[in-house]
């Protein structure tokens, strides 16, 4: 596995936001439809398990999607952010909406009515293929990404996810990477398929080998090349890590 070939670091055609998918003059017809709005960090944009009613086109500040199950397993499945659609899935099929889209900063959009928005589609091939090209373009970056999990130890994936986390939505600093997404460690655990337990006790090796510096909610890597070297299990690396990955 190369650098390229890494989770985060190889420029997925799913991270070009739909409205830069649109020629001008249908962004800006398709804007014009909705009704601007506005939230504040933490606040919920979309809640799992809703009907759908309206879409919504992020215009400024960063979103995550995330997921739970049941029993209480949460995931993260993604991060959008300006330029971005959420909420298209349920507003096409007329289903429940299948994941809540929380604000992680002050974040600005754009909401349209279904009607309003599925009329349009109808009467723009263009858009409508554009957004068609989105919906495969992540569906194909989901399927290589499993496709590079299944092949990783949760150590290399949890290695690989904040290495993606560090590329897209992070500031760098002297004293290095400080990821601005708030996640928990239920949400880190469920991203890369493991117990919280497990995620809380590779997190603590990270801190003790000085690779990551954490607190509450909040995660700030200040060696990336041995995540990286990590994520690409070279070497000895995984020999010095599989004894603490066996005690799991």
């Amino acid at each position: 596995m190369t650098a390229s070939d890494l989770p985060g670091e190889s420029g997925l055609d799913d991270r070009v936001p739909f409205l830069a998918r649109l020629e001008t003059a249908d962004r800006g017809a398709l804007l014009g439809l909705g009704r601007e709005l506005a939230y504040k960090p933490r606040d919920v944009l979309l809640h799992q398990h809703e009907p759908s009613s309206y879409v919504l086109f992020v215009t400024h500040g960063w979103t995550k999607v995330t997921a739970a199950a049941v029993n209480g397993y949460e995931a993260l499945l993604a991060l959008r952010g300006p330029g971005d659609i959420v909420g298209e899935s349920a507003a096409l099929t007329g289903r429940p909406r299948s994941a809540t889209v929380t604000a992680l900063e002050a974040v600005q959009a754009v909401a349209v009515d279904r009607d309003r928005f599925t009329e349009f589609l109808g009467g723009s091939p263009t858009v409508s293929y554009a957004l068609l090209g989105l919906t495969s373009d992540r569906m194909r970056a989901a399927d290589q990404r499993r496709l590079e999990f299944a092949s990783m130890s949760v150590r290399e994936r949890l290695a690989a996810l904040l290495l993606e986390l560090a590329h897209t939505n992070a500031r760098y600093t002297k004293a290095g990477v400080e990821l601005l997404v708030p996640l928990s460690k239920q949400e880190l655990a469920g991203s890369v398929g493991a117990s919280r337990e497990m995620v809380q006790r590779l997190l603590k090796d990270l801190r003790e080998r000085g690779v990551v510096v954490t607190g509450r909610r909040t995660l700030k890597i200040v060696r990336m090349d041995v995540l990286r070297r990590i994520a690409r299990a070279e070497g000895g690396d995984r020999g010095r890590t599989a004894g603490v990955e066996s005690t799991f």
